[in-house]
């Protein structure tokens, strides 16, 4: 009989101890709080990081995606990324761009221009070595430019010039045969002579993407249209002489853009990255 109780008492104090910690469970699960699923299009700062402004660089030879991790390239499609997603951040006041390249596909400048042309915040960029070709078409639609007075700015004009390797495989003995079902597929094949026919297609698009190019930075910078056809040669200027043509706003530096927009907002600025 006393085992029996000895047993007893052993049950119920088994019991009073799971009882104990299955009440834990339930006040520990009921004050941890739900995870909320992030949007896949937008990303959030750290709480305790304040911002006002978003910096957003433009380094290296500029295309629409990056394959493989470049740090000599980058992608409109990350730099689009940035600045929708700073529209979105009403903390945000400004949206400050550094330049750094020069040039890459004709696309790509264009995302970029068109995403600061439908930005609802405005957008200061800064010119360091060079803002040329595409690089520039992407930013001439900013609300400000600046740019060192030896920076490299402009160069509008549209080029895909190739090495020609047909005489080097002649001499070495090499013969290209012809295997495509179009009769352009192959043009532009640095293996092969590039006919005067493939020539005038090619001069032919590159001259629509010349003249989509002097259109843009013509509405972007409201400059008349001939004053940019004039200098649309694709050379480059140098600041001082970007100012006369209007190509940029001011001389001066990411310290210059941030004290402007220090001095607009009525507030020290704050840059952070996405």
């Amino acid at each position: 009989m006393k085992k029996i109780l000895k047993k007893i008492k052993q049950y119920k104090k088994t019991m009073f101890i799971l009882l104990l910690i299955f009440v834990f469970l339930i006040i520990f699960l009921s004050t941890e709080e739900p995870v909320e699923e992030e949007s896949i299009n937008e990303i959030s700062l750290e709480e305790d990081t304040y911002c006002n402004v978003i910096g957003v660089d433009i380094k290296g030879d500029i295309y629409t995606y990056i394959s493989e991790e470049d740090s000599d390239i980058v992608s409109s499609e990350d730099v689009v990324w940035q600045i929708d997603n700073a529209n979105r951040d009403d903390d945000i006041k400004y949206i400050l761009v550094t330049v750094d390249s020069y040039g890459g596909e004709p696309v790509a400048g264009e995302e970029i221009a068109n995403a600061i042309k439908r930005s609802n915040k405005p957008v200061v960029s800064v010119i360091r070595s060079a803002a040329d070709s595409a690089a520039y078409w992407a930013i001439s639609a900013s609300d400000l430019i600046y740019a060192s007075k030896n920076s490299d700015v402009g160069s509008i004009g549209v080029t895909m010039s190739y090495l020609d390797y047909s005489p080097q495989n002649e001499d070495n003995g090499f013969n290209y045969n012809k295997l495509s079902t179009g009769k352009f597929k192959d043009a532009g094949d640095p293996d092969k002579p590039l006919t005067q026919e493939e020539r005038d297609l090619f001069m032919r698009d590159l001259k629509i993407i010349h003249q989509n190019f002097i259109e843009d930075v013509s509405e972007n910078r409201s400059i008349p249209i001939l004053e940019v056809e004039a200098i649309a040669d694709g050379s480059a200027v140098l600041g001082e002489r970007s100012i006369e043509l209007g190509l940029i706003d001011e001389i001066g530096d990411v310290y210059s853009a941030k004290k402007y927009i220090s001095n607009l907002i009525r507030q020290e600025i704050s840059v952070c990255e996405y």
